[in-house]
C-alpha cells in the first residue's frame, strides 16, 4: 500500500519528502506502532542518526524490562554472558 501526499500538502509542511517521512516514522516510533528497525529501514537512515533525530526531539529509545531480559537471553545463549 502507498500514501499519497498531495504537493500542497508537502509544500504547506515546509518540508521534504524525506523530513516528512521521517516525522511520521517517529511519531509511529513513539506511539509504539512500529519498531526503531522499521523506522530505520523504511527512512534509509542509520542507528546514529535515528538516536540523534530521537535527541532533537527530546525522546528516548522504547527499551522496557522485557526488551532487557531478552536481550540477557540472547547474550547467554551466545555464551557471551
Amino acid at each position: 500500500m502507498s500514501v499519497i501526499i498531495p504537493d500542497d500538502i508537502l509544500r504547506a509542511s515546509n518540508m521534504t519528502e524525506d523530513e516528512l517521512k521521517l516525522e511520521i516514522a517517529i511519531l509511529l516510533y513513539q506511539q509504539s506502532k512500529i519498531s526503531s528497525g522499521k523506522v530505520r529501514a523504511w527512512t534509509g537512515i542509520t542507528v546514529l542518526e535515528f538516536q540523534h533525530e530521537l535527541a532533537k526531539r527530546g525522546l528516548h529509545i522504547n527499551y522496557d524490562v522485557e526488551d532487557f531480559q531478552s536481550d540477557v537471553r540472547t547474550l547467554q545463549s551466545m555464551g557471551l554472558l
